[in-house]
């Protein structure tokens, strides 16, 4: 049995969620920042991840909904997925970005996946408090993985991640296939594979006979 794991923002979708919640209150640009520096892996995720929903203080659950509404994912993405799907094949989504957010995109597209390990927002009273929980603020992708992996009774030399940034590093560098899906400068070197389309991830996976 294979799995394949995905980060979400920059791998799945095109939307990056912070920046799309941050347009919500006018903070879009600092966000772009903030992101774009950890995702070079010019500061911490940890400490990104903090700065950008600390951000989003008093944003209201509306808002949010809002802007989980615009999460799209990318062309091809459907298929690949289904295709793993219909081979049987694990599939399972590991990010530092928002599990609501993901969830929305998924059944906008009517897209099953086995397994999601992602980070929340935090609500009071309705709004964001701009504190975030979660497994994937301090800790790390390849453990996400390792854990994936084992209560899917699936060795971790028989999966795949594919990711595009500096927070999805450990998780590329422990699987036992690493894509990057157009990955930063500090990510192409650690990856076996690169592509730049999901048509590019879906013809890999069957040349690697996943699918």
């Amino acid at each position: 049995m294979k799995l394949v794991a995905f980060d979400f923002d920059g791998t799945l979708s095109d939307s990056e969620m912070t920046v799309l919640l941050g347009a919500q209150c006018g903070v879009a640009e600092e966000m772009e920042t903030i992101t774009e520096r950890a995702m070079n892996d010019e500061i911490g995720y940890a400490e990104s991840l903090r700065e950008r929903v600390g951000l989003l203080d008093g944003l209201s659950a509306d808002g949010v909904e809002t802007a989980f509404e615009d999460v799209e994912l990318r062309p091809g993405t459907v298929d690949v997925i289904r295709a793993l799907n219909d081979a049987g094949v694990v599939t399972a989504i590991v990010t530092g970005g928002f599990g609501r957010g993901v969830e929305s995109a998924l059944a906008r597209n009517d897209l099953p996946v086995d397994t999601i390990v992602a980070n929340q927002l935090v609500f009071a009273d309705g709004d964001l408090t701009g504190e975030v929980e979660g497994p994937l603020i301090e800790g790390t992708k390849d453990d996400a993985l390792r854990a994936v992996a084992d209560n899917a009774g699936v060795a971790l030399d028989e999966t795949v991640a594919v990711g595009d940034g500096a927070n999805d590093l450990p998780m590329l560098e422990v699987a036992g296939l690493a894509v990057g899906y157009e990955p930063k400068p500090a990510v192409e070197p650690h990856c076996d594979e690169v592509v730049a389309s999901m048509a590019e991830l879906q013809e890999l996976l069957e040349d690697r006979s996943i699918l």
